[in-house]
């Protein structure tokens, strides 16, 4: 078995996205080319084992749709792929990484994300359909400074 390539998404890419984030439950009606501007990939024998997005939004960004297939689960592609989103966010100007979790926030925590209070969240993100229509007010919002 080959090593896992880590990619940005490119437009064919978008049907397996989607399939994995309805297979591990997120949301995924927003998820098509053009609309998120950038996915990062583990890719490994042509399967997709892993994603990450990216939601721009000035100095800030959404975090969002991190997903690993079961099958690919304890082998840190999910760590590695926030990585590459927060490197990626980085150099292009955000300063600050936000995302909205209902199972995940022990995870996040141990990634540096601390938990912030979802209506003080900038304007930008709170008009996102993360924010105003996908994720529910029961979600734990979070953030990580990058600078």
């Amino acid at each position: 078995m080959s090593t896992p390539d880590f990619r940005p998404a490119r437009p064919e890419d978008y049907p397996a996205i989607r399939a994995l984030l309805i297979e591990e439950g997120l949301p995924s009606e927003d998820v098509a080319v053009g609309q998120v501007s950038r996915f990062h990939l583990a890719v490994q024998d042509g399967e997709l084992l892993a994603c990450a997005g990216l939601e721009l939004y000035g100095s800030d960004a959404l975090l969002r749709s991190v997903a690993v297939a079961k099958c690919a689960r304890q082998n840190g592609l999910g760590r590695a792929l926030v990585g590459i989103a927060e490197r990626d966010a980085f150099a292009i100007g955000v300063s600050r990484l936000f995302l909205l979790t209902t199972t995940a926030a022990g995870y996040f925590t141990a990634l540096g994300y601390e938990r912030f209070d979802r209506r003080l969240a900038p304007g930008s993100l709170q008009s996102s359909s993360q924010f105003s229509l996908l994720c529910p007010a029961s979600a734990t919002c979070m953030t990580k400074n990058l600078l």
